[in-house]
């Protein structure tokens, strides 16, 4: 039987997903004097925007968040969200990939995974001065394509990267090891790639080479949630954001999400929502 699902709208930033790709815009340019609204979609490729004036609203899977002075915004791929910025907003917008920057670094690789895991950062205006500086360089290499240009670009976007990270460690002090956060974010990177196919705990650990009760500890230690709560909370979140960016019918839903027998994916979803996904669909949309 055929089924005709409507996705979540994607951008791409190249149809050859191995390849790299890297951009940055000036927000002021881009915005051409106009108020600029997007509805909901998705990327395949990181999005950070970084604001140094502005004013609008930004709704990151379902999480809403007002735009404002100072802040810095990252999305990781698959992220759902909808964006409105006005006219008067500055700063500067930028896409890449893994493959643009990672270059199978490990340190990078775990800056990157960190780093994503918040989705908004709010600075106070001396705090915001090396950030914004540090895109401008990048905006100023990226435009210019001086010999080398490539390089910079990714010794900047490392030295940005390390500043959120340690306003991560300023703002969200955790109890975990610097070996547990790096496990965690490694188990939370699986989570995002495999949640259709696997979803019981056991699975996660096997891959990443620990027994259940070491995975357990790890994200007791650093976020106070078992392994199983953290993949249920991810499986809903995927529901939601096709119950709410889709008219896909529920059992079309819980297909794609790896269940084939609907009432079973509608008893879970009741369980941790405390309706079903039809009532939630009618009151959130």
């Amino acid at each position: 039987m055929s089924r005709i699902m409507q996705e979540i709208p994607v951008r791409k930033g190249n149809v050859n997903s191995n390849e790299s790709i890297f951009a940055i815009k000036d927000v002021k340019k881009m915005l051409g004097g106009k108020r600029m609204t997007q509805n909901l979609h998705r990327h395949d490729f990181f999005f950070l925007l970084a604001l140094e004036q502005g004013s609008g609203f930004h709704e990151i899977d379902f999480i809403p968040y007002d735009v404002c002075a100072y802040s810095i915004f990252v999305l990781r791929p698959g992220q759902v969200h909808q964006l409105t910025l006005n006219k008067e907003s500055t700063g500067y917008l930028l896409n890449f990939n893994a493959n643009s920057y990672v270059a199978h670094d490990r340190v990078k690789v775990a800056l990157l995974r960190k780093i994503s895991n918040l989705n908004c950062y709010q600075f106070d205006s001396n705090g915001f001065k090396k950030s914004i500086s540090v895109l401008e360089a990048i905006f100023q290499e990226f435009t210019n394509k001086d010999e080398g240009h490539q390089e910079v670009i990714n010794a900047n976007l490392s030295i940005l990267l390390t500043e959120l990270s340690r306003k991560i460690g300023k703002d969200h002090r955790g109890n975990g090891t610097p070996y547990s956060q790096e496990r965690l974010e490694e188990f939370l990177e699986l989570l995002e790639t495999h949640c259709i196919t696997h979803k019981r705990a056991a699975q996660y650990a096997e891959m990443m080479n620990l027994s259940l009760y070491q995975l357990n500890a790890i994200t007791k230690s650093t976020i106070g949630k078992t392994c199983s709560e953290l993949i249920n909370e991810h499986i809903i979140l995927e529901a939601k954001r096709y119950l709410l960016a889709t008219s896909n019918q529920v059992s079309s839903i819980a297909y794609d999400l790896g269940y084939d027998d609907a009432s079973y994916f509608i008893r879970f979803f009741k369980k941790h929502m405390g309706c079903s996904p039809k009532v939630f669909r009618h009151n959130f949309r």
